[in-house]
């Protein structure tokens, strides 16, 4: 897949193109259907399959005060658009004069450019300055261009929209596998292993320290994880607290993992953790004994779950 980070400006002439906008947080369920379906479309014709997103999110630039915590990295969203087969990821710097930009010049622009034969869009789709342009100004323009609109609902397994804030509210929650519905699979945080305090060596139960990328957290609270290290025998079974350790004072937030039964140094290792299960919310013990008991019984909890459903 071929990626550009041009401006609109600055962008070379490059279609025809089967297109598909939006910004794409969390590349969930309804967004890889628009993406699989504008792939689908594109083979169809004999044509080539654009992806057109924006970054960083458009909020940071217009209303940074209701900036959203993002699920996904930029690289995530890259790599999700590979997946479903783009041939092109045009990534476009929000900045406050593209948030100025009128719907139809923005539209004027994306034909010189891409020379779309095709546009897909979620319906509630709303582009140009102050979300002016909707579906119907991309109908009206492309009524005029020889370029057919498609537009999907996107819709979640119990009729309601399917959003990234949705999948927000749902990881507010520790609701993970309510999440995995809404994404179509598991929230993930990737990063590299750090150095930690050693406390859960301490208690027996050594841990893997993330320094996490994405801005959205699970509830703090202890959850199964699918933990992926492709240099390290692929795929292992995690026990992750999210949390500020509160039977310790002073304590920042972590993202620790143990992997039952792991032997090996994993500093400096890149890790994704793959969120399955909530076990139980973050608690404060009265004694470092008791959270020693506790986190063995969420480790048996972990695996009789992992056997349960990943055997």
């Amino acid at each position: 897949m071929e990626v550009w980070h041009h401006p609109l400006e600055l962008a070379p002439a490059s279609g025809p193109f089967v297109v598909t906008l939006g910004t794409f947080d969390g590349v969930h369920a309804g967004h890889r259907q628009l993406l699989h379906g504008a792939a689908a479309r594109a083979k169809e014709l004999g044509q080539r399959a654009a992806v057109v997103t924006f970054d960083p999110h458009p909020t940071v630039v217009v209303a940074p005060l209701r900036k959203p915590k993002l699920l996904m990295t930029l690289e995530q969203r890259l790599a999700a658009f590979q997946a479903e087969q783009m041939d092109l990821a045009w990534v476009i710097p929000f900045s406050r004069g593209f948030s100025e930009l009128e719907p139809l010049a923005f539209l004027d622009r994306i034909q010189t450019i891409l020379r779309p034969v095709e546009l897909h869009v979620g319906r509630a789709f709303c582009f140009g300055r102050d979300r002016s342009g909707t579906v119907e100004t991309l109908e009206s323009w492309g009524a005029t261009r020889s370029c057919r609109v498609h537009t999907l609902a996107l819709r979640a397994p119990d009729g309601g929209r399917l959003s990234s804030t949705r999948i927000r509210e749902a990881l507010d929650l520790g609701d993970v596998a309510l999440a995995r519905t809404f994404l179509g699979h598991p929230y993930t945080l990737t990063g590299v292993v750090v150095e930690g305090d050693r406390r859960g060596r301490h208690l027996g139960f050594p841990t893997a320290n993330l320094a996490w990328e994405q801005e959205q957290l699970p509830a703090f609270g202890v959850y199964v994880t699918e933990v992926h290290l492709p240099h390290h025998g692929g795929i292992h079974l995690g026990l992750t607290n999210v949390g500020e350790k509160p039977t310790f004072e002073g304590q920042q937030l972590t993202v620790e993992t143990h992997l039952p039964g792991f032997e090996g140094d994993l500093y400096g290792a890149r890790l994704e953790l793959r969120f399955l299960h909530h076990i139980r919310g973050e608690a404060r013990f009265a004694s470092v004994d008791e959270l020693r008991i506790q986190i063995g019984q969420d480790v048996a909890a972990g695996q009789a779950w992992w056997q349960a459903h990943k055997a």
